[in-house]
């Protein structure tokens, strides 16, 4: 079975026109991201909540939608679900900036609603995105 799960995780990236990010957001409620960007517009992830205890531990499944895609930033917005702490729905909005010439590394501003605790979380942070090579 792991090796099963080892082979999807390997081969899925490679399909297609899509590619497998990370992502870091640093807030009051930080958490990493692993996503999989769907023909350079469409990114489905998964967030993992951080700096706490792992009983503590959430997670958030997002689809976000380039709504403006320019060689330099991309402006989003998505939606999703979050569990455990501040769980409810969440609404991102944000602000993809890759200032450099290989576009694989940038930063990334983020306003999410989290509909159900009254939440409203910013966060800012840093991306990588693996084989992008324009």
């Amino acid at each position: 079975m792991k090796q099963f799960i080892l082979l999807i995780l390997i081969t899925i990236p490679t399909l297609g026109y899509a590619q497998l990010g990370v992502a870091f957001h640093q807030s009051s409620i930080p958490f990493l991201e692993i996503n999989y960007e769907i023909s350079n517009r469409l990114r489905p992830a998964l967030r993992i909540a951080t700096d706490n205890f792992f009983g503590d531990t959430s997670f958030e499944a997002v689809v976000t939608y380039d709504i403006i895609k320019k060689n330099s930033y991309e402006f989003y917005v998505g939606a999703g679900g979050k569990t455990n702490n501040f769980a409810g729905i969440v609404v991102p909005v944000g602000l993809n900036i890759y200032p450099l010439s290989s576009k694989a590394f940038g930063f990334q501003m983020e306003l999410a609603p989290i509909i159900g605790d009254d939440v409203l979380r910013g966060s800012w942070g840093i991306r990588y995105r693996f084989g992008k090579e324009d």
